[in-house]
């Protein structure tokens, strides 16, 4: 059963902000532009503390998704763009499940139903904002006083901040897309700090640095059996190591390796005869979208779990997720029983090992999520057979050696097939990098490299359109 619920909503979509389109073609230097001026807001607002916190220091119940979710604690990006994303899989299941009725071939229904998406985003950004505040992450509610309120007003600005900067470079204005943009840096940031951060701790084996190149060199030189140095810096524990740096590398060059993979589909001109080219079906048909929802999924799965463990610890609420404090994780509480504990990695194979269920629920949960998402978003993004074949006929190609007719069920061999192996592939990858241990989570290091090769895509589109090719072929 599906209900038409959009019209009733468009009283209030009428009130949320809006970047229009692009009237004109902008320019490849002003698209850049654009771009990096949405970084750097975004840079900014990551190092602007929010104003009234009074602690800092309580368990964060968004540590296992900050790098994922764009967020740094502490700041207007707090929430980073967990709010547009989680929306975005809330309205995406409610339309690939038939519950809500979109007709995504209209304009209007589809204009309607992405500024619904905004509209909660928005909700749940206030509903986010308001849930740090009570939850006491900011410091006791009572005596933040005024300032409860303020950092809700601060955290909701900078939420409507981000849904606007994605719809800017959507909307013509930039290249790719904010949300990826800003995960891309963020994880990116968080390898090279895991790398060569000079920060340094104390432990049983004396001083030691962060980042696991410094610390390599040091040991190197300040220890003399080298042989163990040398295998310390491979597998201390508690900091990043060199056999992790090695993995996110290893990860990092197979998914550049199958983001080659794909489908040419021969087209041709109906009006230039001898004119050809090709439609790319690649193995990465949606490229992040299926990890960056399952990511939503978790994370906040694993928000509400933490906070309903901590003030209603009860046997019913434990089967939701049982968390407990961990030393190895900077004193963050971990999950160690109930769903949160199962669809969350095994970080080392002797954990596989100690407890395999866990381990095949987990691949079972990745997979089977990664190929759903994949599989629903291509009706929900406009890349389904039908809008592809849509598509070609408005620019007046058409599939070598098949009618108009035809196109779409010739597309339908492909595109469903390459959605959800696709997903699988990114679901996999993701897996195998968080079993090695690699540095920002497997999720995390699949969004920067797939972000970065969609952004090198994106910069040959544009090239080629200002060299009188046709963008839609590349």
């Amino acid at each position: 059963m599906s209900f038409k619920i959009l019209p009733y909503l468009a009283p209030f979509c009428a009130w949320v902000p809006e970047v229009q389109q692009a009237e004109k073609e902008i320019q490849f230097k002003d698209k850049f532009l654009w771009t990096a001026v949405a970084l750097f807001i975004f840079l900014v607002c990551s190092q602007v503390p929010l104003y009234g916190i009074r602690s800092g220091t309580e368990n964060d119940p968004w540590y296992w998704s900050r790098v994922v979710m764009a967020s740094n604690r502490g700041t207007l990006m707090e929430l980073g763009i967990s709010p547009i994303v989680t929306s975005g899989l809330v309205m995406q299941l409610l339309q690939g499940s038939r519950i809500i009725d979109v007709d995504m071939n209209n304009k209007e229904e589809k204009a309607l139903f992405n500024t619904a998406q905004k509209f909660f985003g928005i909700l749940i950004t206030i509903g986010q904002g308001t849930a740090y505040v009570l939850s006491g992450m900011y410091g006791d509610v009572s005596k933040l006083g005024i300032n409860a309120v303020l950092i809700v007003i601060q955290l909701f600005i900078a939420g409507i901040l981000v849904i606007l900067l994605d719809e800017l470079l959507q909307k013509g204005y930039g290249l790719g897309s904010a949300i990826s943009l800003f995960i891309a840096t963020n994880i990116c940031e968080t390898i090279i700090w895991k790398a060569f951060s000079p920060m340094t701790s104390g432990g049983p084996g004396g001083t030691q640095y962060e980042g696991a190149v410094i610390a390599m060199f040091h040991l190197l030189v300040t220890r003399q059996d080298k042989a163990r140095a040398l295998k310390e810096a491979f597998y201390r524990g508690g900091l990043p190591n060199m056999t992790n740096l090695l993995a996110t590398i290893l990860v990092f060059c197979t998914v550049i390796y199958f983001q080659g993979f794909r489908v040419d589909i021969p087209i041709a001109s109906k009006r230039t005869k001898g004119a050809m080219g090709s439609y790319p079906i690649k193995l990465f048909y949606t490229s992040n979208i299926p990890i960056i929802l399952q990511a939503a999924l978790v994370s906040n799965l694993f928000f509400f779990s933490q906070l309903l463990y901590k003030y209603f610890p009860n046997p019913v609420v434990g089967l939701l997720g049982t968390w407990q404090e961990h030393p190895y994780y900077q004193g963050q509480t971990i999950p160690v029983a109930g769903i949160a504990y199962y669809i969350s990695p095994p970080t080392s194979f002797r954990e596989i090992g100690a407890d395999p269920l866990h381990a095949l629920i987990y691949v079972v949960f990745v997979l089977g999520s990664c190929a759903l998402f994949s599989k629903t978003w291509i009706d929900v993004s406009g890349s389904s057979p039908k809008d592809v074949a849509k598509q070609l006929k408005d620019q007046h190609m058409m599939i070598k050696g098949h009618r108009d007719e035809s196109t779409i069920t010739y597309l339908n061999r492909y595109i469903p097939t390459a959605a959800a192996f696709g997903g699988l592939c990114i679901g996999a990858l993701s897996i195998t990098a968080d079993f090695m241990g690699a540095i920002g989570s497997g999720t995390g290091i699949l969004l920067a490299v797939t972000t970065i090769y969609s952004t090198f895509e994106t910069f040959a589109k544009e090239q080629a359109k200002q060299g009188g090719g046709y963008g839609f072929l590349f």
